[in-house]
This record gives C-alpha cells, structure tokens and sequence, in this order.
C-alpha cells in the first residue's frame, strides 16, 4: 500500500504547529497504525529528518498510551480499537491519512503526537484509590462480593485513561474517565468508607486540572476503545450530590 498523510507537527508546547504532507510506501496491509508510523520514521531517519514524536507502549490495546486522532476521530474511529490495534487493512491503496494530537485544553501539546495527559494523573491522586492496612494478607474470601457487582466494577475498571473521552467531547470533558475510576471503587465493599470524601476530592480535582463540563452527547462513550457506558457518569453525579449534602449538613 502507498499513503499520503498529513501530520501535525510541532516543535515544543510554546511553537505554532502545523500539517506537514508525508509519502509512506510499501505499507503491509496487515501491520498496525504504528508499525506504519514506524516505517515512516525509518524512511525519515534515512533522509536526515526529525522523526514523527507520537506516543506508544504496550502496543496491545492495554496503557491507553498511543493517544492519536485520525481523520477526526480519537484512535480511528473503530469502534472497541486502540490506535495500536488499528490495522491498515482499514484503509485503501492511495488513501490520504490526517493524523493529529487529541485536541483539549487541558492536554496541551508537547510536540507533534504527543499531549500532557497529567491532568488525569492529578485525578487518580486525588482519591483513586483505598487506605487499606499493611501486613499480613487478607483472606481471599473475608470480604464477599457478588458477582453482579463485581462484574459491574470489572467493566468500570477497564477504563485505561486513554483520553479519547475528553478528545471527542465539543467540551473536553473528563466525566466519563472520573466516572469510570469513581464507580469503580465505590461499589466495591473495600471502597465504600471513603467513598464520599474519593467522590467530591476527584470531582473537584477534575475541575481544578481545567476539564469541561458534560453535555449528554454521548459520543466519550462511543470513542472509547472499552465502551465504557455512560452509566458511570449518571453513578458518578449521584454520589457526588449525596456526598455534598452530607458535607454541607456535616454528617
């Protein structure tokens, strides 16, 4: 296969970016997306020229790290795909590819492909977690949990904090990841004594990392490579409005 891309490119967080025109040749139909930007890069190497700078890790659909929006859409719009599980078999000889950064304030641009997402980090610190004792292990079976629960925060958690929520929403907002690491933990037994407290301090971290606000479009959830449903954001702004009143009548 012979593409023609156009890649955003950018020097630094405070340069002006913009699209360079790139001819990729000899494309394998069944590589990945990277494997083809890696082939891109080889052949700029060769000529002396800076390499594309685009995030990446497992490589297997797992880190959320390879944050990319292609032809508009976070990850290529495959629905259920990471960037590194897009093949191109999904494209045709000759296509024109425009490959960029997720676009969001509060994920500025480092250089070329690759976005500050520490915005999401500073969530997590927040209360995505449990205070739970050291020492010695607990017993496997002390602390029952039903299956319908457990499955229901397997889902939440399979969330990987990819960011193509936030790239996809016309408001950039970061309510279906707090969502998902938010319920998660709070229907969960081990979560439930500091769920009030995890609830509002993730909210507000959210707010203060410069997230916008949820609108109902929907389309975080169709993004997502997970499918992580909407239904955490609902669980999410429930708990959120109990923990307040609680915080506001001190109880």
């Amino acid at each position: 296969m012979n593409l023609k891309l156009k890649i955003w490119r950018q020097d630094g967080p405070e340069s002006s970016g913009h699209f360079k025109d790139y001819d990729v040749s000899d494309v394998s139909p069944d590589s990945s997306f990277l494997e083809m930007l890696d082939l891109l890069n080889e052949q700029l190497v060769e000529n002396d020229e800076a390499p594309v700078a685009f995030d990446h890790d497992c490589r297997e659909g797992v880190c959320g790290m390879c944050s990319l929006t292609i032809n508009g859409k976070p990850h290529g719009g495959d629905r259920g795909t990471t960037t590194c599980q897009l093949h191109m078999r999904h494209y045709n000889d000759g296509d024109t590819i425009t490959i960029e950064p997720f676009r969001a304030a509060a994920f500025p641009v480092q250089r070329d492909l690759v976005v500050d997402r520490s915005g999401f980090d500073k969530i997590i610190q927040a209360g995505g977690f449990i205070t739970a004792r050291t020492g010695s292990c607990q017993d496997a079976n002390e602390i029952l949990i039903s299956k319908p629960v457990a499955d229901t925060a397997f889902d939440y958690a399979a969330c990987i904090g990819c960011g193509a929520c936030v790239a996809s929403c016309k408001n950039a907002s970061a309510m279906l990841f707090t969502g998902a690491k938010v319920s998660h933990m709070n229907i969960l037994p081990q979560g439930k004594a500091e769920k009030d407290r995890r609830t509002l301090a993730m909210v507000e971290a959210m707010d203060e990392a410069g997230f916008g606000n949820c609108r109902n479009y929907g389309e975080c959830s169709a993004a997502c490579p997970k499918e992580i449903p909407l239904d955490v954001i609902a669980k999410m702004n429930r708990d959120y409005a109990v923990a307040t009143i609680k915080d506001v009548l001190g109880v």
